[in-house]
C-alpha cells in the first residue's frame, strides 16, 4: 500500500504541494487529476523518490521510502512526462541500458526485455533507432523500461499527452492490461481515459487534494447534478417545469413554434418519469426527452476552476500568491533535486529507472 501522509513541497515562495494525504491500496488503478500547474508532477516525483518533501511522509507497506530509499525505488515503475529516451539508441539497446541501471544482470536481462517487449507490443519496432518512433512507440519503449524489473506500483505522468486519438486508445489498452496485477497511478488531462482505466480518482487543485474517491461516486456528490433537454408544443412548458421539485434552473428556447428546453437538477434523482406525467397531464405533445448525467469533465471544472471577482475577473489572491506564480510543474529547479526538461536523458536516468 501506498500512503502519503501531509506532504508539503515548496520551491521558495511558492508552495507546489500543501499538505497532501491519500492512500493507495494493491491492485488500484488511480487517476491523478488537476490543472497544469497543480502539483501532481511534483508529487508523482515524491512518490517515487526522486523528489524529498519538505514535510511529511511518502510510505511503501508502512515504512518511510526515506528509510530505504534504493529498496524503495526498486519497487516503483516510473514514466515521467518528459520520457527521456536516447534517440541514438535501437530499442533494443535502450532497454538494455535500463536493464543494467536497474541492477539486471546476465541471462535474467534476455528474459525480462522479452516479457517487457510482449506486454507493451514492441516487436515490430525492436531494432529500429529510437529516433525513427512515432510518439505512440516512444511512450511504448518508457512504459517497457519501467516494468522491466516487474515493480509492484506504476507512476505514469501524462503517458498519452502529444498522442493522437488511435495512440491514445492503444496507450489507454495498454495502461489497463498493466493495471491488471500492479498498483497504478496514473496523471492525464484526458477524461475518457480516467472514466475507462480507473477505478478512483485523486484531484488537485492548488497543490491540495480537493476530491478523492470512486469516479461515481464523486458525480453524485457533486453539485452539477443531471440535466435534462426537452421539447414540446403546448402552452406554459416552461413555467410549469420550473415548479417541478429538484429543479434547479430551466433554459427555454422556441423550435419552429415549440419550446425546448435545457432543464437542471439536482441529485441523482430521474427526472424523466415527472417530465413525462406533466406533459401527458397538460396536453402537451412531447417531441423530445432525454437525460445527460453530470460528466467528469463537469465535475473537474467545479472542484478547479479559480475563484472570481465580482467583476468577472480571476481573484488571484493578492500579489505573491500562489495563483500568479509560474507552474512548477514545468519550472526547472535546483532545489530538492528536481530537474529541468532540457536535461536530457542521462540527467533524468534516476527519474526515469531507479540506481
Amino acid at each position: 500500500m501506498i500512503a502519503v501522509e501531509g506532504v508539503t513541497k515548496r520551491f521558495g515562495d511558492l508552495v507546489a504541494v500543501d499538505d497532501i494525504s491519500f492512500t493507495v491500496q494493491p491492485g488500484e488503478v488511480v487517476g491523478f487529476l488537476g490543472p497544469n500547474g497543480a502539483g501532481k508532477t511534483t508529487t508523482m516525483r515524491m512518490l517515487t523518490g526522486t523528489l524529498q518533501p519538505d514535510a511529511g511522509s511518502v510510505l511503501y507497506d508502512g515504512v518511510p521510502i526515506g528509510d530505504d530509499l534504493r529498496g524503495a525505488k526498486r519497487r516503483v515503475g516510473y514514466l515521467p512526462e518528459s520520457n527521456p529516451l536516447y534517440d541514438d539508441m535501437l530499442v533494443a539497446e535502450y532497454l538494455e541500458f535500463a536493464a543494467s541501471l536497474r541492477g539486471l544482470e546476465g541471462p535474467e536481462v534476455r528474459g525480462r526485455i522479452a516479457d517487457a517487449v510482449d506486454e507493451t507490443g514492441l516487436g515490430d519496432v525492436f531494432y529500429r533507432p529510437v529516433g525513427e518512433l512515432s510518439k505512440g512507440y516512444r511512450q511504448r519503449v518508457g512504459l517497457a523500461a519501467a516494468i522491466l524489473h516487474r515493480p509492484e506500483i506504476l507512476v505514469l505522468d501524462e503517458p498519452t499527452e502529444g498522442l493522437d486519438p488511435n495512440q491514445r486508445v492503444d496507450i489507454r489498452r495498454l495502461v489497463s492490461s498493466l493495471g491488471r496485477e500492479r498498483t497504478v497511478l496514473l496523471s492525464t488531462h484526458v477524461m475518457q481515459e480516467v472514466e475507462a482505466t480507473c477505478s478512483r480518482l485523486l484531484i488537485v487543485r492548488r497543490g491540495r487534494l480537493v476530491a478523492d474517491g470512486a469516479v461515481g461516486e464523486l458525480l453524485a456528490g457533486g453539485s452539477a447534478g443531471a440535466s435534462y433537454t426537452l421539447e414540446a408544443e403546448g402552452e406554459g412548458v416552461a413555467e410549469a417545469v420550473a415548479k417541478l421539485p429538484g429543479v434547479r434552473s430551466v433554459a427555454p428556447s422556441t423550435v419552429d413554434g415549440r419550446t425546448r428546453l435545457s432543464v437542471s437538477a439536482d441529485g441523482e434523482r430521474d427526472l424523466r418519469p415527472e417530465l413525462f406525467r406533466l406533459a401527458a397531464e397538460q396536453g402537451w405533445v412531447l417531441w423530445e426527452l432525454h437525460r445527460e448525467r453530470a460528466s467528469l469533465e463537469q465535475l473537474f471544472r467545479e472542484l478547479t476552476a479559480e475563484p472570481q471577482n465580482g467583476d468577472g475577473r480571476l481573484d488571484d489572491g493578492g500579489a505573491g500568491s500562489e495563483a500568479t506564480a509560474p507552474s512548477v510543474e514545468d519550472t526547472a529547479s535546483g532545489e530538492g533535486g528536481q530537474k529541468g526538461e532540457d536535461d536530457g536523458p542521462g540527467a533524468a536516468a534516476e527519474e526515469e529507472v531507479a540506481r
